[in-house]
């Protein structure tokens, strides 16, 4: 029964696919070896036959036939009449070959002979999963989901390793179940309490730019390259690109014809929007590009302090900024300056009042909130419609409503 059960772990050990024969081999051999120094004091006179292709094995003993009162080693020599039993042309000085069953090491030896051989397959199928993945950072794997916790999903890939996407790298709308297919990118690979730990993303820009990769095929030559990008996840990212040949345009490359080639990403990324700049070492033009879609009057550039002050018509303030800021801070990142809006108020009516001056009618919360927006007087809010208010703010249509018509009042 005990060689039953260490043929049935061989056979497993040999089923292997990510372990190669030379190692196979070494490794099983090794743990022979092991078995007969703590049996026998020395394994130098053992051979060691391994069949990898039936999962079998045999162990022989090499001795030297001595005289019957001349025996020093039983396990080095054997004594002439035990070696006469087995065929009587045997004389002393002769070698003598026998075969060691497993059955003559003890129950307790086989079983710890197992359990070394269980270990080191798990060692080097370890070993195995970390080298393989160390070499896999900042690529996209397709797993399934095998579980999902609070914190974490557990996702199996195509050979069964465990591989984890924490919930701070998930997209915030990301809504997965067991069996569901992900795609991620590999962003971390450390060993904990002696097993690989593989860390996926979804939110990391490295996953933007793979599926970029996957997606435009002049990315992927090496036509076009990619600058920079920067992520809100599940929100706004903004992607700047170049294209060492003149003849071909980045921007529409990576939009594709009507979009193909950008929906995709989109999806993937459940609905986030994606701006695609066309870089350019002109900053002035390059946070142009960032503030889209807000059209700009004109910037200042101020190098030494990396900040830039950027003048706006009243209606394109709060596209510049968007929706909690995001626009602005994605540009801000994008560009690595520091921007300011301000209105543009040449050409306009000098009658205007700051919504600080309305403090005393409004809670300091919702000035702050249509500040936010890039709405910091009376005439900047009046000039958006209640719906692009409600749109923007996380303000109700009834507050809104009210803000206006205190507003307006002021005007009349």
């Amino acid at each position: 029964m005990e060689n039953l059960n260490l043929i049935d772990t061989f056979s497993e050990f040999k089923e292997l696919k990510n372990i190669d024969r030379a190692t196979m081999m070494r490794v099983l051999e090794d743990v022979f070896r092991g078995l007969l120094v703590k049996k026998f004091g020395t394994d130098e006179n053992f051979d060691i036959i391994i069949n990898i292709d039936k999962g079998d094995f045999e162990i022989w003993r090499n001795r030297e036939v001595v005289e019957d009162d001349e025996i020093e080693d039983e396990n080095l020599q054997i004594r002439l009449s035990e070696a006469l039993k087995v065929d009587s042309d045997y004389e002393a000085g002769e070698d003598f070959t026998d075969e060691v069953k497993l059955a003559d090491f003890g129950r307790r030896a086989i079983l710890s002979l197992r359990q070394n051989l269980t270990s080191r397959i798990l060692e080097l199928e370890k070993d195995h999963v970390y080298i393989k993945y160390s070499d896999r950072v900042g690529d996209i794997i397709t797993g399934e989901v095998y579980q999902v916790w609070k914190r974490e999903i557990l996702v199996l890939d195509d050979e069964g390793n465990e591989l984890i996407l924490p919930k701070t790298e998930q997209i915030p709308t990301d809504y997965f179940r067991k069996g569901d297919a992900l795609r991620a990118v590999v962003v971390k690979v450390d060993m904990r309490n002696n097993s690989p730990l593989i860390i996926l993303s979804r939110t990391s820009p490295v996953f933007l730019e793979r599926l970029f990769e996957n997606e435009v095929p002049e990315i992927f030559d090496g036509l076009i390259t990619i600058k920079k990008i920067v992520r809100m996840p599940g929100e706004r990212a903004k992607v700047a690109v170049e294209s060492y040949d003149e003849r071909i345009d980045p921007v529409g490359a990576c939009v594709g014809m009507k979009g193909s080639r950008i929906h995709g990403i989109v999806r993937e990324l459940k609905n986030e929007n994606i701006d695609v700049i066309n870089y350019t070492s002109n900053i002035q033009l390059y946070i142009t590009r960032a503030l889209n879609p807000a059209k700009i009057s004109s910037i200042e550039v101020h190098a030494d302090t990396m900040k830039a002050e950027v003048y706006l018509k009243p209606d394109q303030v709060s596209l510049a900024i968007g929706k909690g800021g995001l626009n602005i801070k994605l540009a801000g990142q994008l560009t690595g300056y520091e921007i300011d809006v301000f209105r543009d108020v040449e050409g306009e009516d000098d009658e205007d009042v700051d919504i600080e001056e309305f403090s005393d009618e409004i809670e300091s919360w919702i000035i702050d909130e249509l500040k936010a927006i890039g709405c910091d007087t009376a005439r900047s809010v009046l000039d958006l419609s209640v719906e692009d208010l409600v749109k923007r703010t996380d303000l109700e249509e009834e507050t809104i409503l009210e803000l206006v018509k205190i507003f307006k009042s002021e005007f009349e």
